[in-house]
């Protein structure tokens, strides 16, 4: 954990910066799905996808968040990396991976294959360059995305993991057409997310979905649901399939 203080005290030099980096390509063509709002909610960006008005980012100055020492008891990232059962041959990705909490775990499983770490953010990047180092993970590249496009080869991956990220892509379509056209004939793309339908947790509403809106957005872009793994403790893993 000494990398993450250490990375901490870098990214507080940050905080007079715009929220997100500048050079990023934000150029994209509307699609007819989405419906700009007249208003935003607090946790979300003024912009509906399907129903669902997409939420905001949580930056690189919360990074922290995701490295908190309550994460392994609250979201038991053991078991989710436990289910998605993967093989030391494999090549995947994890798309929108912040500081590499679960692309590290994975390069460990997937020894004779790759991991592709995918950022939008060169800041999150820059603490995964900084642990991939220090840890000695060869296997990891880093990959600086655009808002919709992951960037990654076409028909490379056996599967691609999204943790709590899919509810925060602006351009989700775009983006999830990046990852199926990523994905081999046949691979997975999953998505671990807050339950929508647990009216009782401290999540806020933008950064949670339920099954039924997952299934729903996952279908548009031409993926068949597998199943949903309901072993996490508040989250929703979710397994769908390139045909």
């Amino acid at each position: 954990m000494g990398w993450i203080v250490t990375a901490m005290v870098s990214l507080l030099l940050w905080m007079a910066s715009p929220a997100l980096a500048d050079g990023l390509n934000h150029a994209v063509q509307t699609d007819p799905q989405y419906e700009s709002l007249t208003s935003m909610s607090d946790d979300g960006i003024g912009k509906r996808y399907m129903g669902r008005e997409i939420a905001n980012v949580i930056g690189h100055r919360g990074a922290y968040w995701l490295e908190r020492s309550s994460r392994a008891l609250e979201e038991r990232p053991d078991l989710l990396i436990q289910a998605l059962d993967l093989q030391p041959e494999m090549v995947v990705a994890d798309i929108g991976a912040g500081t590499g909490y679960f692309s590290a775990p994975m390069a460990r499983r997937v020894t004779e294959g790759r991991v592709y770490a995918v950022d939008i953010q060169p800041e999150m990047l820059a603490l995964m360059e900084r642990y991939k180092a220090e840890s000695g993970l060869e296997n990891v590249e880093l990959v600086l995305s655009t808002y919709a496009d992951p960037k990654l080869p076409a028909d490379i991956l056996d599967l691609a993991l999204m943790v709590d990220a899919y509810h925060e892509f602006e351009y989700p379509f775009e983006m999830m057409q990046g990852v199926v056209s990523a994905l081999k004939p046949g691979g997975v793309a999953v998505l671990a997310e807050y339950r929508g339908e647990d009216r009782f947790s401290t999540i806020k509403p933008h950064h949670k979905m339920t099954q039924r809106q997952a299934k729903k957005e996952m279908a548009a872009v031409g993926l068949d649901w597998l199943k949903t793994d309901e072993s996490l403790p508040e989250q929703h893993l979710m397994f769908f399939q390139k045909p």
